[in-house]
């Protein structure tokens, strides 16, 4: 059984949607709330991360950057006043949406994988963002979480491959020294909606396949509870409706390892 993978328009809806829901959220929010789920932030840095990260693959994609310094040397902060959030988020959800809507999928554009994957990654990459980091909103005002199953396993599957990616294994050498391993495999299973994964820690990378097999480890349940605590969103103890099955070390030390902006 495979992951679905969305259309690059699909994930550019979603982005709008799961922006515009995000932005509704943090709209006139006190920028100084600490979010729990990333210690070192408080509102106004995850809002920001979440606008300005959005206008940076805008520009990447609108001029077809081969070298992402210049958007980065285009940063766009956030509004200090709270008040103008919500209009600023969802701006550039939109400008996103419209700038995809320029290319093709095949467009070359940079991207930090390795791959040279572009379009199609960015478009994903703004999508996973939108749907992790609205929980990371709904931790720092205290809010319910709620995502469509669809919509979760394709974050997780955004999540995975994005710290599988070749580009992060050589750029992040902690995370690789961490996870170097000798064949041994840990298995994802959305049980709501289709999304299986199957990683498998070798001496040189994590081999990431889209199917269901025998592993080490087994981790299975809805695919909401399954993003967060694999996103370190969630303590896994947090979420009783997933089911563990195999060597519980290997998950304590692959969560221990997906650290990516939580810290």
């Amino acid at each position: 059984m495979e992951a679905s993978v969305m259309e690059t328009s699909a994930y550019l809806d979603g982005v709008v949607e799961q922006t515009r829901e995000f932005a509704d959220l943090v709209d006139g929010g006190d920028a100084a709330a600490p979010v729990p789920t990333c210690p070192k932030w408080k509102l106004y840095d995850l809002v920001d991360h979440v606008g300005s990260v959005q206008r940076m693959v805008t520009m990447l994609v609108d001029d077809r950057m081969s070298d992402p310094a210049d958007a980065f040397a285009r940063y766009v902060p956030a509004p200090a006043d709270p008040a103008r959030w919500r209009d600023w988020l969802n701006d550039g959800a939109a400008e996103a949406q419209r700038a995809f809507t320029s290319v093709a999928d095949d467009t070359p554009v940079w991207d930090p994988s390795g791959a040279a994957a572009g379009v199609p990654f960015w478009s994903r990459r703004l999508f996973g963002e939108a749907c992790v980091h609205r929980a990371d909103g709904t931790a720092a005002l205290d809010a319910d979480y709620r995502l469509r199953p669809e919509y979760a396993v394709e974050a997780v599957e955004d999540w995975l491959d994005t710290l599988t990616s070749e580009g992060y294994w050589e750029n992040r050498p902690d995370f690789a020294d961490g996870m170097r391993g000798e064949g041994q495999t840990l298995h994802f299973h959305a049980t709501d909606a289709t999304g299986e994964w199957l990683a498998r820690r070798e001496r040189d990378r994590v081999a990431l396949e889209r199917k269901h097999g025998e592993a080490d480890l087994t981790l299975s349940g809805p695919a909401t509870d399954l993003l967060l605590v694999i996103s370190r969103r969630r303590p896994l103890a947090a979420a009783p409706s997933l089911e563990i099955e195999g060597d519980r070390a290997l998950l304590d030390r692959w969560i221990e390892h997906m650290d990516w902006v939580t810290d």
